[in-house]
Parts: structure tokens; sequence; C-alpha cells
């Protein structure tokens, strides 16, 4: 899907942009890309010109939702189809997203991007061929990309996870030269694709599942041994569990993540919030 191009709006950007205009000021500057870049737009009294194209002005705006221009008004980057998946904004810049009200990324302490940039550093991917098995946003791809990588190959179940990615800025493009070629994102289901994958093909894994209660095939040992099977012999994995209550959950999620990835031929260790394996 082509990645869009228009502005992307929250509530205190809007508040921001119509106090300019009842400033009369004619012009206004900030960022419409989520703190990507900083433009400026012009003002006049019924529509305000970004990139040579006019937009009318937004009705009132809600918090933590994302806007973008469907053609005719701003709507909220978010779908309906059996779960609500939306984009909400982070004061980092780079969004999270939520589904049915659950945030997917951890964003209280730092930038999803800082957050994703230190997992993958544990894999070590500069010239390596990743396999990258729940690409969600997309944000271990860019640092797999920005870290110089040699090829990323994504999956991503949910459709519309990927239509978010199309909306988001700071998601990678496939088909963007900066890319350069070397991301490839799949929409198919990893825990089925897997077997497809053929034996010792990649160098470094990363693997960042919805949480076990709604995808307990992506914890499985059959998983895991999948994951050895395509990973090449001293390779790395990074496995994201989070840090589920263990005294509401009554069970410790990373410890058993860690067992079966070594029983599944991984010398595996908790780190960050989650596992570390290398491949024996």
């Amino acid at each position: 899907m082509p990645h869009y191009s228009g502005p992307l709006l929250t509530r205190p950007d809007a508040e921001t942009l119509l106090a300019a205009r009842a400033a009369g000021t004619g012009a206004w500057t900030g960022s419409l890309d989520l703190g990507r870049s900083t433009g400026e737009a012009r003002l006049e009294a019924e529509a305000w010109i970004w990139r040579d194209q006019r937009y009318r002005y937004p009705s009132k705006l809600k918090d933590r939702t994302i806007y973008h221009w469907d053609g005719d008004d701003f709507a909220p980057v978010s779908r309906f189809s059996g779960s609500l998946i939306k984009l909400v904004p982070t004061e980092w810049g780079a969004p999270t997203f939520e589904i049915d009200g659950i945030k997917m990324l951890p964003t209280s302490k730092a930038s999803p991007i800082d957050d994703a940039q230190r997992k993958v550093a544990l894999v070590e991917p500069r010239g390596k061929v990743v396999l990258d098995t729940c690409g969600g946003l997309g944000y271990f791809a860019a640092c797999c990309l920005e870290a110089g990588a040699a090829q990323i190959h994504s999956f991503e179940k949910n459709e519309d996870v990927l239509w978010l990615r199309t909306l988001n800025p700071w998601s990678p493009d496939p088909d963007a030269a900066a890319s350069g070629g070397r991301l490839r994102v799949t929409h198919a289901d990893v825990s089925q694709a897997i077997a497809r994958i053929a034996d010792a093909s990649v160098d470094a894994l990363l693997h960042d599942p919805p949480r076990f209660g709604i995808a307990g095939e992506l914890y499985s040992q059959t998983f895991y041994d999948h994951l050895a099977r395509v990973l090449r012999r001293g390779g790395r994995l990074f496995h994201y569990t989070g840090s589920p209550n263990k005294l509401t959950s009554g069970r410790d999620v990373p410890r058993e993540v860690a067992k079966r990835l070594d029983k599944a031929g991984f010398k595996a260790e908790l780190a960050l919030d989650g596992v570390l394996g290398i491949r024996r």
C-alpha cells in the first residue's frame, strides 16, 4: 500500500493552528508529520495551505488521537473490524498503537524508537539477514535499516496494522529509496509461514509477539523449534515478553520462554524486557 504524504494532526497541533489564525499571523510553523520535520502553513480565513494543497480547518479533535486528511475532512487514524485499532500520539513524536484500548508498545519512559534501538542492538544486525516475526509499526525494521542490516523480512498478520503503517511517518516504507530494497513486508501469520522458511537462512531474529493470552502459538515449543531451525548457529534472537505481573498472572513468562528456547537449541538469558538467545 502506498504511504500517506498528507498532514497529520493531533489536538494540540489543531489548537495552535487555530490560535495562529485567530491572531491574524498569516502563517503557522510546526510539525504535520508527528515530529519528523517542521514546516510552514499559510493561513487564510476559510482554509490553510500546506505543500500547495488547501485544507479546511479541523473541528474539535479528541485527545490521544491522530487525524489524517481523508479527502473531505480530518478523520481519526483508526479502524474497527472486530477490534478497534488506532494510532496513538506520544510525547516522543513516534506514535504507539492500541488494540481495543491495550497499548502495544512501551512508551512511558522512552520513545518507542529508542526502545526498539536498544533491543535491535542486542542482535547486532549490521550486514545480516534479519527475520522480524511480528512487524507491528515497523520500528524494529526501521532500526535494522539504520544499523546497516543487509536484508529484513518482516511479517505482520493484521491488515489494519499494515494500514496504520502507511499513515505513520515513523514506519519504514519498503518501496522508499531510503530502504534501498532491503526491507520486505509480508502480510501473513508467521506461526504458519515460518514452516516455509529455509533452514539456517537468517542471521538474526527479532520476535515481538502480542501477549501470551492473545497469541499463545507464538510462545509454543513448536514455534521456538522453527526459530532455531531457520537461524544459523551463533545467530542472535531477541524475544520481547514484557513483565507480566506474576502475582496476578500466576506465571513467570520470561523464565518460561527462556526454558523453551533453551530446549529448542538456544543459550537463553533474560535481557531488557525479554529474553536474548544465541543459537547453539
